[in-house]
């Protein structure tokens, strides 16, 4: 059935000491990934403080001159990594490029990493300015919050799942993550109907915290092919699932479609996680999403075999 909002969600009782705690607000997130695939999250323990300077740090890197930013360029990073121009990605190969510039931030790893050694695609080193003093620390600092927010959140879908609550402590102890701060320009009412800010997609890994600020312009696409705008509630961060999360449960919780418009007349920021199993994970059907009525779907794959696709398709490589 098509939903008509996106639930909001109490997720203080998963730090509770009491089972039973976890296990109920695993349930409110359980149906609301089997019927939406999103969910507001509240009282996720994230001060408010570290949330607004993080927003106030990614406004301060693009309103540097273009020149400035472009000594960071994505475009000399073999992993990925630094500043994308507008019209760089085009996530609906459908639609227009989209209209909003990004900074790609992953786990830092440095040449003596044995996954760098080994020259696993898309690990190594992040791109710095060096004029832009307490940037970096502030982002990684709010990069560490949100890694240990989504453990949090993969304990207590675990448990919605009726699996132990560590069942995914092995595939995200050595994670692909990505920070990506967002800069969407406002678009005027006569821009071409093909040109969105992010084009229709699905988010391609496990789960996605999203930070936004209070222009809006997120919409998700519900099954009867209408759109619900995901609106700013404050004090919350979006959570949506991914490809390899709807692989695991075998189309059980959904990778809902979604898009980005910004004709609000305003500059719109976001900031969103992607936090990502790790690059060797084997991604299989979860044994409690699958019977002999309903075998499993999808053959077995590595997370960063199908990271690597998405890149691929989605920068005009193939």
């Amino acid at each position: 059935m098509a939903f008509r909002c996106i639930p909001v969600i109490d997720v203080s009782r998963l730090r509770s000491k009491n089972i039973d705690d976890r296990k109920d607000v695993a349930v409110e997130m359980g149906q609301a990934s089997h019927e939406v695939g999103f969910f507001y999250i509240t009282n996720h323990g994230i001060e408010d403080a570290i949330i607004e300077q993080t927003l106030a740090e990614t406004k301060r890197f693009f309103d540097l001159p273009l020149e400035v930013k472009n000594q960071v360029t994505i475009a000399n990073s073999p992993i990925s990594r630094g500043f994308e121009p507008i019209g760089y990605q085009t996530l609906d190969q459908n639609a227009a490029p989209d209209f909003k510039e990004g900074f790609y931030i992953g786990v830092e790893r440095g040449i003596n990493d044995p996954l760098v050694q080994a020259g696993t695609p898309n690990h190594g080193a992040n791109q710095w300015l060096p004029d832009l003093p307490g940037w970096r620390v502030q982002m990684e600092q709010y990069f560490a919050l949100m890694s240990g927010l989504s453990r949090l959140l993969l304990r207590g879908l675990a448990l919605s799942l009726e699996v132990d609550e560590h069942y995914f402590d092995a595939a995200i102890d050595n994670p692909m993550a990505i920070l990506r701060l967002l800069h969407y320009p406002p678009q005027s009412v006569h821009a071409p109907a093909d040109q969105w800010g992010c084009g229709t997609h699905t988010d391609w890994g496990t789960i996605t915290i999203l930070l936004q600020d209070q222009v809006g312009g997120l919409e998700v696409r519900t099954p009867d092919g209408n759109w619900v705008q995901a609106k700013p509630i404050p004090g919350t961060f979006v959570i949506n699932l991914g490809d390899m999360m709807a692989r695991w449960t075998n189309d059980y919780y959904q990778s809902t479609p979604h898009r980005v418009v910004n004709r609000s007349g305003k500059e719109r920021y976001s900031i969103p996680f992607f936090f990502d199993a790790n690059y060797h994970a084997l991604v299989e059907c979860i044994p409690t999403c699958q019977s002999p009525e309903n075998p499993p779907r999808y053959a077995r794959i590595t997370a960063g075999e199908h990271i690597v696709e998405m890149y691929r398709r989605t920068y005009g490589n193939g």
